[in-house]
């Protein structure tokens, strides 16, 4: 697979186009960390965190070697859960306050029952290989990316997921890889064949408001599903550049945002630029009780504006650093992972903005 440029975001692998061009990771090499649990570790809190997530009184955040986080107090101390993996996780989500679902590197689908305190491998690279041999059996169309996942090894990492109840879920990532489940987890099937991606663009983002369901990734990829994530048509971007981050927005809209600051609404009909971002990759989003917040690769947090109203950047005295992914508590605390592992943000900070 490419190479990562950039931990933190865990995303940006070298271009889909290229995929042919790039040598293999060392098999032995991935299984070993597939098979190998998280060490536990006194600094995890520290680490390069990569998801958040938070249901109730519970936040799990996710990132390097397998490290998933516990915190029952907002955020001001956390534990280290059982997990059977020890590769790079990417995102992680809530279904119920018992249930959730983690993703990352090496293809791995973790599910928890007991709200995330220990893990248990779904699937993982070398069970989608074997998902992509079957379904290329029945979908010609299929056949050249099974060859090259095979050529390749278990190596592909899976970078974000949605589920829209216990039972039905998407995972996707890297090259167009996407996979659905109707049952909780217990199967997965490809879902390429349903998807207008042709190029195998990277996917980076799942967005879902009910039934509508969106896919957004690397050179403005996005696609549109009107039917719960089982079909997929591409949709014309605004721009060209790479989208890190999707959400629905409270206005019945939907966010996208990514590289150098851009961010745009999508109305239904078309999409409105939004302004008062610095030029720097918009890489993180979450939706709290104050409304949408953003924040950048360079640890800038802003309010989402509006098509008339441009976001304000959050005065912070000490601005965290790079950020990959954002929580919100139900107080209107902030929960920030990234380079420097996972940190607290309190209400009270983010009352401020600068116009």
């Amino acid at each position: 697979m490419g190479r990562l440029f950039n931990t933190l975001l865990a995303a940006c692998l070298v271009p889909a186009a290229a995929m042919a061009n790039t040598a293999p990771a060392t098999v032995a090499g991935v299984n070993a960390v597939l098979d190998r649990p998280a060490v536990q570790d006194r600094q995890a809190q520290h680490r390069v965190m990569l998801g958040l997530d938070r249901l109730g009184g519970r936040a799990i955040a996710v990132g390097e070697r397998g490290l998933v986080l516990l915190s029952d107090d907002g955020g001001r101390k956390w534990r280290q859960a059982q997990v059977p993996v020890s590769v790079t996780l990417t995102a992680v989500r809530f279904v119920t306050p018992q249930q959730a679902w983690a993703i990352g590197h090496g293809g791995v689908v973790l599910h928890s029952v007991d709200g995330g305190a220990t893990w248990r491998r779904q699937l993982d690279g070398r069970g989608i290989i074997r998902l992509l041999d079957t379904a290329a059996r029945d979908n010609e169309a299929l056949a050249a990316t099974a060859r090259q996942f095979a050529a390749d090894g278990p190596d592909k990492p899976l970078l974000d997921l949605h589920f829209f109840d216990a039972r039905r879920g998407i995972v996707a990532g890297a090259y167009g890889l996407a996979l659905r489940t109707e049952d909780g987890g217990a199967t997965w099937a490809v879902l390429n064949h349903a998807i207008d991606n042709p190029d195998g663009l990277h996917v980076y983002a799942i967005a879902a408001r009910g039934d509508e369901t969106w896919l957004a990734g690397e050179q403005g990829y996005l696609a549109r599903s009107v039917d719960g994530g089982r079909n997929f048509t591409r949709v014309q971007a605004p721009y060209k550049g790479t989208w890190f981050t999707a959400r629905p927005l409270p206005d019945g809209g939907m966010l996208f945002a990514g590289l150098r600051g851009n961010a745009f609404r999508w109305d239904g009909q078309g999409f409105e630029q939004l302004a008062g971002y610095a030029p720097v990759s918009l890489s993180a989003s979450a939706s709290g009780p104050r409304g949408v917040l953003l924040a950048d690769q360079a640890g800038h947090l802003y309010r989402a504006g509006t098509a008339q109203q441009p976001a304000r950047m959050v005065k912070l005295a000490t601005p965290p650093a790079p950020i990959a992914a954002l929580a919100a508590t139900a107080e209107g605390d902030v929960l920030v992972a990234g380079v420097r592992g996972v940190s607290r943000i309190d209400a009270a900070m983010l009352e401020g903005g600068a116009p």
